[in-house]
């Protein structure tokens, strides 16, 4: 009873900071104006309320609350201040921001270079160096073995998707394509972060999901009060919609017009059961029907959480699960996406360990790669096998902000990597292509560019970015090929 019950503690405290991060999130938004402290405030409480051991107070749980409750007041505090210091409200971020006709969020050209600079006066946490003159450069290949000077036969991304009038891009892990050809994307209802309840609240209201044709013109919309926080969307060869939502902790099976025809999980309840999740990930469909679901998003770099592929069959009864925390084959750390191959293989991104671990559909170990850099979002098109992984978290400590971005824990630590989305062979681990992220190194924060990926039938690439956009890459060389 008292291990089950430090469990309890445990993911009480970890989907805590996750409503901590969600605040960070919240109170560094550009142009967010007096309103933010309160929709922070919010989200705290909401998600406290949700917790084991709210009510009966747990030591656990109280001390989690005080702490973020001081990083509250520390970062609305020096908002303040930092207005008083010049930083007025209504100035300008320091950095582009989309033009209003596009689709594209207020975040979506910043790079993750923060919205509030350092104090007048304040010690940089490491040196600063003028544009285009930082003495570190990226070598050709990683420490791990991926290659940042590949081809790129694709034109500069542009911002997708014809929005409902006054709608922009939430933050989003993901793009897919249908049998029909038309692109699907799913957000976070138009905000900017990451589990939590991004789509709860006032946002309950707004339409995450979105079709499209290849041109951008909106096809359909719909999801509005479906999901907590929506994380990727893929499709069947059925043409149905599978969602992985890890704010509910559930997966969702729809038909094309949003009904739900199937529901996996128990709503807001993260846990080890057969009948639970913690924090899903992403769906992977079989020929058979049979369905694999990526789960554990929650403690990378840590030893909590659920790291396993669990399989059940076309009905939803469970089957099987593979997996658990750890460095070594067939043990995961956030295994953040999961995608088939034309030979029924099951491909994990494996991402706190930089690496794509390949298994049969019993979970048997095949292989790992690493040479695809580390994966947040996949896309294999099974007519010829290519695969797509988009890189869009690959860091080490150095930043030109003047601030630290790499967390105590190690996560994202991937040196000598250029993010971006890397193409090549499902088939034999062969790279032959990248997408550079056309951020500079040394990377601001967590996350730019594409976390999800996909590709239409005329070889053009999509990426859905957390900060805020969809992006498509047109393809210039012709079809690419294995």
């Amino acid at each position: 009873m008292w291990t089950r019950a430090r469990q309890m503690h445990l993911a009480s405290l970890d989907r805590y900071a996750g409503s901590c991060l969600d605040f960070v999130l919240v109170a560094s938004e550009p142009h967010s104006g007096p309103r933010r402290a309160k929709r922070a405030k919010k989200i705290l409480s909401n998600q406290s309320r949700a917790l084991p051991g709210y009510k009966t107070r747990s030591p656990w749980l109280v001390l989690a609350a005080a702490l973020c409750s001081v990083a509250a007041m520390v970062l609305t505090s020096s908002d303040s201040s930092a207005q008083g210091a010049g930083q007025t409200a209504g100035t300008p971020p320091p950095f582009p921001t989309p033009p209003s006709s596009s689709p594209a969020g207020p975040l979506a050209y910043s790079c993750g270079v923060p919205a509030m600079p350092p104090a007048p006066g304040a010690a940089p946490q490491q040196a600063i160096f003028p544009e285009g003159q930082y003495p570190v450069l990226l070598p050709a290949k990683s420490l791990l073995g991926a290659r940042n000077d590949l081809p790129n036969p694709f034109q500069p991304g542009v911002d997708f998707g014809e929005l409902p009038t006054g709608r922009k891009w939430g933050s989003t892990a993901s793009v897919t394509t249908g049998l029909d050809n038309t692109i699907w994307v799913i957000d976070r209802c138009g905000n900017s972060g990451a589990g939590g309840t991004t789509c709860g609240g006032a946002s309950a209201g707004v339409n995450p999901i979105f079709q499209f044709d290849t041109s951008g013109k909106l096809l359909k919309t719909f999801g509005a009060g479906m999901f907590v926080s929506p994380h990727k969307l893929t499709a069947d060869d059925a043409g149905n919609l599978w969602v992985a939502d890890n704010g509910s902790h559930q997966i969702f099976k729809l038909d094309q017009s949003g009904s739900v025809l199937m529901t996996l999980g128990k709503k807001g309840v993260a846990g080890p059961g057969t009948d639970e999740f913690d924090a899903p990930t992403e769906v992977a469909v079989a020929s058979n029907g049979d369905i694999f679901v990526a789960d554990g998003h929650t403690g990378g770099g840590l030893a909590i959480g659920n790291a396993r592929v669990m399989k059940f069959d076309k009905t939803g009864k469970f089957l099987k699960t593979w997996g658990k925390k750890g460095m070594g084959p067939g043990e995961f750390d956030v295994p953040h996406t999961i995608a088939i191959d034309s030979r029924g293989r099951v491909f994990v991104g494996d991402r706190q360990n930089n690496r794509i671990q390949i298994f049969d559909q019993e979970g048997k170990f095949i292989a790992q790669w690493f040479q695809f850099g580390r994966p947040s979002g996949m896309y294999i098109d099974k007519r010829n096998d290519t695969l797509y992984v988009a890189d869009s978290e690959s860091r080490d400590g150095r930043t030109n902000t003047g601030r630290f971005a790499l967390a105590q824990t190690g996560y994202a630590f991937n040196p000598g990597i250029r993010r971006g989305i890397r193409i090549g062979s499902a088939r034999d681990g062969s790279v032959r292509s990248l997408i550079p992220d056309p951020c500079s190194y040394p990377y601001a924060s967590g996350s730019s560019m594409a976390e999800g990926v996909s590709v239409d039938a005329q070889g053009n690439v999509y990426g859905a970015d957390f900060l805020m956009d969809v992006r498509k890459f047109v393809l210039t060389r012709g079809r690419q090929t294995n």
